[in-house]
C-alpha cells in the first residue's frame, strides 16, 4: 500500500516526498502540473487538485496513508473536507495532517480557524491521525532577506512574546517519520497532536540581534505596526490574504507562538538530532 502526499511540490511537500523516498516508502504525489514535479525516481505522480473529485479517487486507489497539506486559499476548508471524504470513501484510515500551532487559540485568524475546523473533522470522522501543529516557518523569511541585507531592518512584526520558529526541513522529516509509523503499524494508531517547533523562541528584537551578529553590522527591528504590514503585503498578495496575515501578526503580539513544556525535547528525540535554528538560517543567507 502507498502513501499519498498532497501539496507535493510546495515548500513542505517536496521535502516530505524526498524524506519518504530516502526511507524506502512507496510514494504517490498529487500535483496540479506534472511538468513541475521534480521528484526522485519511483515516485508515482497523479495530476489533479483537492477539488477534483475524479482525480482524488484515482489518486487514492491503492493508498493506505494520506499526508494532507493544503495551501492558504479562500476554499482551504472545503478542499480539506472533500479530500477527507474521498479518502474515507476509498477506505483510507491513516492520516498525517499539517495544521498550525495554536489553531485553537488564534480563533479570529481565518487560516488558523480553518485548520482547526479540519482537525475537528478528522476526529469526528474517526481517522487514525497525527495532527502536526508547526509554528512560524523560518523559511518564510527568505522573502524579506533583501530588506534585511539592503536596508538594515528586520521587517516582520513578530512582537515581544516570541515565536518558536521552525525549519521546513524539520517539519517535513517529522511528517515522514509519522507517515511511516502509521503506514507500517499493524493496526491504526490513536490520534495525537504534535507541536512542531524550533529550538528557540524568538522575539522581533532577538531576531534582529541574530542578523546583526551574523552580518557584523546593526540590523534594527522594524516594530509591530500590523496596519503597515498589511498595506505592504497588498503589493504582493491578494487583499484578503494580506488581512489574514495582519490578523495573525496581531496574535503574535498578544499571544506569541510559544511551545509547550517538553516540545523541543520530544522533537529532538524523534529526529535523533538537534533542531535547526534561526541563527543557522541567517548565517547561510549571510554566507551566500
Amino acid at each position: 500500500m502507498t502513501i499519498l502526499v498532497t501539496g507535493a511540490t510546495g515548500n513542505i511537500g517536496h521535502h516530505v516526498v524526498n524524506q519518504l523516498v530516502q526511507r524506502g516508502a512507496p510514494v504517490r504525489a498529487l500535483v496540479r502540473n506534472p511538468a513541475k514535479a521534480d521528484f526522485p525516481a519511483g515516485v508515482d505522480v497523479v495530476q489533479g487538485d483537492l477539488l477534483d473529485v475524479d482525480a482524488l479517487r484515482r489518486a487514492f486507489d491503492g493508498v493506505s496513508t494520506l499526508f494532507l497539506l493544503n495551501a492558504v486559499v479562500p476554499d482551504e476548508f472545503t478542499q480539506a473536507l472533500v479530500t477527507l471524504n474521498v479518502a474515507r470513501e476509498a477506505g483510507v484510515q491513516r492520516v498525517v495532517y499539517l495544521s498550525v500551532i495554536h489553531s485553537d487559540l488564534y480563533v479570529n485568524v481565518p487560516h488558523f480557524a480553518g485548520k482547526f475546523g479540519v482537525e475537528r473533522m478528522i476526529e469526528q470522522m474517526g481517522f487514525a491521525a497525527t495532527i502536526l501543529r508547526p509554528a512560524y516557518f523560518i523559511d518564510n523569511d527568505v522573502t524579506i532577506k533583501d530588506v534585511v541585507l539592503g536596508y538594515g531592518v528586520y521587517p516582520m512584526p513578530v512582537g515581544a512574546r516570541g515565536l518558536a520558529m521552525v525549519d521546513a526541513r524539520d517539519i517535513a522529516e517529522v511528517a515522514a517519520i509519522e507517515l511511516i509509523r502509521r503506514h507500517d503499524a499493524a493496526q491504526p494508531l490513536p490520534l495525537e497532536r504534535i507541536n512542531v517547533v524550533g529550538p528557540d523562541t524568538l522575539t522581533g528584537t532577538d531576531i534582529a540581534a541574530i542578523w546583526s551578529d551574523v552580518l557584523q553590522r546593526p540590523i534594527a527591528y522594524g516594530g509591530d505596526d500590523t496596519a503597515a504590514f498589511e498595506q505592504n503585503l497588498r503589493q504582493f498578495i491578494p487583499a484578503w490574504m494580506a488581512y489574514d496575515m495582519r490578523l495573525m501578526s496581531e496574535r503574535f503580539a498578544t499571544d506569541g507562538m510559544v511551545p509547550e513544556a517538553g516540545d523541543v525535547a520530544r522533537l529532538t528525540a524523534l529526529l535523533g538530532r538537534p533542531l535547526r535554528s534561526y541563527r543557522a538560517f541567517a548565517a547561510a543567507i549571510a554566507a551566500a
